[in-house]
């Protein structure tokens, strides 16, 4: 989808074309480090070329129209109304929660607001754990602030899109998705800290290779997943373990040295198991970054198998079809790793494949796959591209 075309669409929709501009916000895939996040550990995700665009025009009655390609539902609201979540809002609620974070960012900004047109399309396939949400808040929050004239940092409106999440929508999701989002740079991924957004670009140097991003077609939704049962567990192991190591804020500051002094007093396996995971995942994230650095390709690919293996059996987050998926993606030959990303429950996993067994990591991956599940897997071979912003 270019502009042009994009703009052409939203005449169909809104009848006309005058005053049109068209941005871009990417999905992402997150590399390693999954479930650290929120533990405010290390993560290591990249931005994806395959996105969120959307066609914008502003108004001057107050009124917000939100339309999609993808998705039946309109919605309707107006800035000087309280903006609530609604069922029978879809998809749109996104955006919603995104105008009404701009709304209260700044009382001297909300008269800047005075409405607009807005058309979506996206090319991520939804829910699948490549951050079509957090895909849809950046380009919303970069397309209403641009219209009312206002340059908001790209980090404050990488926040915004997480408070969105959280208070809007109500998933308590840490700040990975939007962050990548929103500050991706192409042919890099990002090492970031979660909980200091202190982070480092890392080129993806994968020459010979290629990312395929496998989709379960089992649908995860993250609301209703066990997404916050994990993030209480941790914070009760965090509590246990800042009464031994009071120096520490989050898991993401817990060496692996330190952990094994103080594991033993988290007395409730699940828990500890939980733990351990996160501490474990922050090291290889580590670990992972520097044999990137060093063109280290295959224990880079050593890491991504541990991560997922960690995640299945500490974490238990992957379920039967991303551990199918896993089991076959890692016997084919030149695929040299292999995990889930995303939250889990369903989704996708990555791999890193040879360039030259592509075709044939497709085709022995999806035989093997809907022998087991009777699903239907579907592949991207993805590029790393640029995060959020405004297109010519």
């Amino acid at each position: 989808m270019n502009s042009s075309e994009l703009k052409h669409l939203f005449r169909e929709y809104f009848g006309y074309d005058d005053g049109v501009r068209v941005f871009f916000s990417p999905g992402r895939v997150n590399l390693i480090g999954e479930h650290t996040d929120y533990n405010g550990g290390y993560v290591f995700p990249a931005a994806l070329t395959y996105g969120t665009w959307a066609a914008a025009a502003p108004r001057d009655d107050s009124t917000y129209n939100f339309a999609s390609a993808n998705f039946p539902t309109r919605v309707s609201v107006s800035s000087s109304e309280k903006l609530t979540c609604k069922k029978e809002d879809d998809w749109a609620n996104y955006p919603k929660g995104v105008l009404s974070e701009l709304l209260a960012l700044s009382e001297k900004d909300a008269p800047m607001y005075t409405g607009a047109d807005i058309l979506f399309y996206g090319n991520i396939p939804n829910g699948a754990g490549l951050s079509s949400s957090a895909s849809l808040e950046l380009v919303t929050g970069l397309a209403f602030s641009s219209l009312a004239g206002l340059e908001i940092p790209m980090i404050e409106l990488v926040k915004l899109g997480q408070r969105a999440e959280n208070n809007f929508i109500g998933v308590n999701c840490g700040i990975m998705d939007q962050f990548a989002v929103g500050m991706g740079k192409e042919n890099h991924a990002m090492m970031l800290k979660c909980d200091t957004l202190d982070f480092q670009y890392v080129p993806v140097n994968i020459e010979g290779y290629k990312l395929v991003i496998t989709n379960t077609n089992k649908r995860r939704g993250l609301a209703d997943s066990k997404y916050n049962e994990r993030r209480s567990e941790c914070e009760a192991g965090l509590k246990i373990i800042q009464q031994h190591l009071p120096h520490v804020r989050s898991l993401g500051d817990v060496s692996y040295e330190e952990w094994m002094g103080v594991s033993r007093f988290i007395e409730n396996e699940t828990i500890r198991r939980r733990v351990k995971h996160v501490i474990a995942e922050n090291e290889r994230v580590l670990a992972a970054a520097k044999h990137l650095k060093e063109n280290d390709l295959l224990a880079f690919g050593k890491m991504m198998k541990q991560s997922h293996e960690s995640l299945r059996d500490l974490y238990e987050v992957t379920g039967f079809e991303l551990d199918t998926l896993y089991e076959a993606a890692s016997k084919v030959k030149g695929c040299i790793g292999t995990r889930m990303t995303g939250a889990g429950f369903g989704g996708c996993n990555v791999s890193l494949v040879k360039e030259e067994e592509v075709e044939n990591f497709k085709r022995e991956v999806f035989e093997k796959y809907v022998e087991k599940t009777s699903l239907h897997p579907v592949f991207y071979v993805c590029e790393i591209g640029d995060g959020a912003k405004e297109l010519i």
